[in-house]
């Protein structure tokens, strides 16, 4: 099998690893543009510098139609907080740019066809203790992969893996995927060994598991009480080597983990090519196959006034998440999916069949006057625990309940950030 596996991988890593001609395009276009930045912090005389970050610093970027640069400004502790906008916007002003909203703003550029630029304002920190915003730590992340990860063949293994995780909808911790971020993938192909090892070694993992790579806690416990009890909800916990308080697999949720972990136990039983290629999902194949097994099947077309990215990605999950439990109030949801491409909108599908009734919770027995009028609008009453209920009838179809349902809570879904809802069947 592991002749297999390494035939298939061979073959992988030289559709997803950059060429040579991609990576001097890159160069030269990055080049021209920090020259032109270091030359506008140089006049503005400000104690600012600039790395490079990300897969393109760390050598670890797969290909892809359109490319992301992390470019970090890094500014002296002496600048506040609120004053590092203002200071962006001075070096910036030139520059024609699209503000990203998020923990600290940050700015896009076209730098070229298929080539973005994104601006991060970080403050200068040596000890991870002084970071006031996550991205204060990506310069020792990349610091720390870069002394650790030196050997190119480690480096294609990574790529491996994020080819993989990107494939399966895996990658990336924002809350729309919950899964793997880049640094994380990084360190545990480094943690595994190589590729193969890392797929063996997450489809074996138990619940809450501990990977602490430079050993900084002596046992469980001491993890336990030491790191933020928020970000040990993860079903892997990740000890991030650069600060040993914070996990680095914070984000991900035991959902995507199950399908992460079922992903890999198919390519090691059969590994293939197609493991690594984006899988479109097909609607009207699963129609087809709801409606010979007599199930409700929709499509719904979720619009998000949210700017695009990880604020409308999250706020539409988030959406999907709450009508998910709307509709298995009523119906059982047999199969979902989520899709968004990050724009403005996603689609959603549900596959679910009627629970045929549902119960309504009426008055306390002594509420006479309710119960009358309880009574009046239900014929099937019964009581329990001192409280009448009611058995009803869903003599309606999903679609019919989701149009019912969006009528009655627009203000709902005005506050969860939805503009507008498209229903097909």
């Amino acid at each position: 099998m592991s002749n297999k596996i390494n035939s298939v991988l061979k073959e992988v890593i030289e559709k997803v690893k950059p060429n040579k001609e991609d990576i001097g395009e890159l160069d030269n276009l990055l080049d021209i543009f920090l020259t032109r930045l270091k030359s506008r912090i140089k006049s503005l005389k400000l104690d600012a510098e600039i790395f490079v970050g990300g897969s393109y610093a760390k050598k670890t970027m797969i290909k892809k139609d359109k490319y992301d640069i992390d470019i970090f400004l890094r500014f002296d502790k002496k600048y506040g907080e609120e004053k590092i906008p203002l200071l962006m916007g001075s070096i910036l002003k030139n520059e024609n740019m699209e503000l990203v909203h998020g923990s600290r703003d940050y700015f896009k550029k076209k730098i070229s066809k298929n080539v973005y630029a994104e601006l991060v304002p970080v403050r200068k920190i040596q000890n991870p203790k002084e970071a006031v915003n996550i991205t204060d730590l990506s310069f020792l992340h990349v610091k720390y992969i870069g002394s650790k990860m030196k050997n190119k063949n480690i480096l294609d293994e990574i790529r491996l893996a994020k080819a993989f995780c990107y494939a399966n909808n895996c990658y990336g911790a924002e809350s729309y995927v919950h899964g793997f971020s880049g640094y994380a993938i990084e360190l545990l192909v480094h943690h595994y060994g190589n590729f193969e090892k890392f797929l063996r070694g997450i489809a074996k993992s138990k619940e809450r598991e501990i990977i602490d790579m430079e050993k900084h806690y002596k046992n469980k416990n001491l993890v336990m009480m030491d790191v933020n009890s928020a970000k040990l909800n993860s079903p892997i916990i990740l000890i991030d080597p650069t600060y040993k308080q914070r996990n680095a697999l914070a984000g991900l949720s035991s959902e995507t983990l199950d399908k992460f972990k079922k992903a890999c136990v198919e390519f090691l039983k059969n590994p293939k090519t197609e493991s690594f290629e984006i899988k479109e999902i097909d609607f009207e194949k699963i129609r087809k196959i709801s409606k010979k097994n007599k199930q409700n099947f929709v499509i719904i077309e979720v619009s998000t006034d949210r700017q695009q990215g990880d604020i409308a990605g999250s706020k539409l999950f988030k959406f999907f998440r709450f009508l998910d439990s709307e509709i298995s109030k009523f119906f059982k949801v047999n199969k979902k999916e989520f899709v968004y491409s990050k724009q403005k909108s996603a689609d959603y599908c549900f596959v679910a069949k009627s629970k045929g009734e549902f119960i309504v919770n009426g008055p306390k027995v002594n509420d006479q006057e309710n119960i009358k009028n309880f009574k009046s609008r239900h014929k099937k009453t019964f009581i329990k625990k001192n409280r009448i209920f009611a058995k009803e009838k869903i003599n309606y179809s999903l679609k019919d309940f989701l149009e019912a349902w969006v009528k009655k809570n627009w203000k709902i879904m005005n506050e969860m950030g939805v503009s507008e809802i498209k229903i097909t069947s």
